[in-house]
Formats: structure tokens, C-alpha cells, sequence
């Protein structure tokens, strides 16, 4: 079954794209060997890059960094090292976070451009994981009050609401 969430807008499309590089409910990972990731990071434009192991695995650990404070954990002092080492600091006209060099770096730093942009406007709070830990497919919530939980309630929402009913019996 598909996911039938529209995607993000615009300006948060590459923080989805590239937190929806696995679909851990189907076993996909875009990201689990580096060839293979670097062909899709270029087919989803959000790179064209060589990637090597440590590349790819930096590139994992920010995915799962990223999903995981979108989610409300506390990443800070993850979402700072990254920082550190991927972005030079702020610069105009933009402003923008400017990345410290290319490659691997340079992505992380332009997807933490997104996101620093996002959660000033706010709009980081709509742009969630679905609650299903067997899931975890990054969603723009779209309901008037903001609290979606699941990617899908045809997926992971009945499959929720069966267990609970079960559970019940």
C-alpha cells in the first residue's frame, strides 16, 4: 500500500526526501550501500556526489538524527556536532547557513539550512515521524490542530486501532 500523505511544501521537501530515505516498514534503505546511495541522492536532486562508507554512514546517522528530532527528542547536542563540522556559519543576502565545504558535508549542511529555517517559521513542528516505531516515514501533518501521529491511517493508524482492540479482548 502507498503512503497518500501529499508531500511537504516546497521549502521542507528536501528534509522529507531525505528522511524517507528508508522505508523500514517495507526493509528499504536507500542508504545501505554507497553506490546505491549516492545514485539516489542524484536521482532525488539532492546531491551529486561520490560517497565512500564513512560517507554514507554519516549520511545514515543524520537521516536517524533528524528523524529522531522531528520526532521531540533531544538531538542538540547531535544536531550541534553536526553543525560544527558542515556549516561555516551564516551569510547574506539570504540569510542562510553556508556550508563549510562540499560532498557529504555539504548536504548535511544545506538540509540543516532547511530545518534552521523551518523551526524559525515554525513549520518544523508539522514536518513529523509517524509514531509507529516499525515505521517512523517522515510526514507533513496537514490537520487544522497539528497533531497527526501516523503516516497513514489505511497503515499504521489500523494496525494501531487492531492491536488496541485485541489488546481489549
Amino acid at each position: 500500500m502507498a503512503y497518500a500523505r501529499p508531500a511537504a511544501p516546497d521549502e521542507l521537501r528536501p528534509l522529507e526526501v531525505f528522511g524517507n530515505s528508508a522505508r523500514f516498514l517495507y526493509d528499504e534503505d536507500h542508504l545501505s550501500e554507497p553506490g546505491a546511495a549516492a545514485r539516489w541522492l542524484a536521482g532525488h536532486a539532492l546531491a551529486d556526489l561520490t560517497l565512500d562508507e564513512p560517507g554514507r554512514a554519516r549520511l545514515v546517522r543524520f537521516r536517524e538524527t533528524l528523524r529522531e528530532h522531528l520526532g521531540g527528542a533531544d538531538v542538540t547536542a547531535e544536531l550541534n556536532e553536526f553543525a560544527a563540522v558542515a556549516v561555516s556559519g551564516p551569510r547574506w543576502p539570504g540569510p542562510a547557513l553556508a556550508p563549510a565545504g562540499g560532498g557529504v558535508d555539504g548536504l548535511i549542511a544545506r538540509l540543516l539550512d532547511v530545518l534552521f529555517r523551518a523551526e524559525v517559521t515554525g513549520r518544523a513542528r508539522r514536518l513529523k515521524p509517524c509514531r509507529a516505531p516499525e515505521c517512523r516515514w517522515l510526514f507533513y501533518d496537514r490537520s487544522p490542530a497539528g497533531n497527526g501521529v501516523w503516516c497513514s491511517m489505511d497503515i499504521c493508524g489500523a494496525r494501531h486501532k487492531m492491536r488496541t482492540y485485541r489488546a481489549r479482548r
